[in-house]
């Protein structure tokens, strides 16, 4: 039997141009395999035979451990390749590097790159299906569905939500991808961010832009708080974290703005006691473990969607 996917593209290289129908169909989908991860036996065929590759120059916990799972899951053969142990530390450059891991014929190669575009560079010349796991400050699309996927399951929508995303905006991939994602799907988004720290023309993303964290705070359905990238501040952006954290961090007290049932997310890793205060970030109002228990059913969605025969999902 032949199953029809929305979704048609042969790479996921960011949430910028997905529809609303493509969008629902990687949730959609994401949701049987989120039942797979809870079974007593957490695999299902559906990769059998096909092989994936991670391929990471930048540090990563959740993003390459829930791949992993993802794909193994799947029943694929999985390889994780870091810069630290690839043949990049002798000056290989990522052509040839892809080159060179296409000729042992991967089904498809997860790419995280410090430079923005790398996944596309990667894509025009490959034959796998090429997945963009986070390139430089550009986008970062798994992380999210995900988040649209934990939203969805919390509030049970995501049409008509109001999104305040908060923090380091300008160096965040996750918040263009978030931007482009629920903005397509019907939420309002919000960006609160310091002058600094805030794109130059962010309005040009569909968002209403905040300087200030508690006018973007009031009334909104879901929280998302940044993380303060101290590897991408090259300037003057932030006086001190103390500062940025009495100024724009999430406490009790300004969470109160939002509406009473609120959630909190976080992409992670989490600066506790600077963007977030540890009293919120383990709340009974906080989904951010929810955030990574859905990573694995998502990305097993996306590898399932690009890589599989034509058959339903579990």
């Amino acid at each position: 039997m032949t199953f029809n996917r929305p979704y048609r593209h042969k790479h996921l290289l960011g949430t910028e141009g997905m529809t609303a129908d493509e969008i629902h169909s990687v949730l959609n989908a994401a949701e049987s395999f989120f039942d797979v991860s809870r079974r007593s036996v957490r695999k299902v065929p559906t990769l059998r035979g096909k092989t994936v590759v991670n391929l990471f120059y930048e540090p990563s916990t959740r993003t390459r451990t829930s791949f992993e799972l993802a794909g193994k899951r799947l029943s694929a053969d999985v390889i994780n390749i870091s810069t630290s142990s690839s043949s990049a530390v002798k000056g290989e450059s990522l052509l040839d590097t892809v080159r060179n891991l296409e000729a042992m014929q991967p089904d498809v190669i997860v790419l995280r790159h410090h430079a923005s575009g790398a996944p596309h560079y990667v894509a025009e010349r490959s034959r796998s299906h090429v997945v963009n796991a986070g390139d430089g400050t550009h986008e970062h699309p798994t992380q999210a569905l995900l988040d649209a996927f934990t939203i969805r399951r919390a509030k049970g929508r995501l049409d008509g939500l109001t999104v305040a995303i908060c923090g380091d905006v300008l160096h965040s991939r996750v918040a263009r991808s978030n931007a482009h994602l629920l903005t397509t799907a019907g939420a309002t988004v919000r960006f609160a961010a310091p002058h600094t720290l805030m794109p130059v023309e962010a309005e040009k993303l569909g968002v209403h832009v905040f300087h200030r964290i508690e006018p973007a705070l009031e009334g909104a359905d879901v929280v998302m708080m940044l993380r303060v990238q101290r590897e991408r501040l090259a300037g003057s952006y932030l006086p001190t974290t103390r500062e940025y954290s009495r100024t724009f961090g999430l406490n009790e007290a300004r969470l109160a703005l939002a509406k009473s049932d609120a959630i909190v997310m976080h992409p992670g890793p989490m600066n506790r006691g600077v963007e977030i205060d540890p009293a919120v970030a383990d709340g009974a109002r906080s989904v951010i473990m929810d955030q990574v228990e859905a990573g694995v059913a998502v990305r097993m969605a996306v590898l399932w969607m690009l890589a599989a025969p034509a058959e339903p999902a579990p």
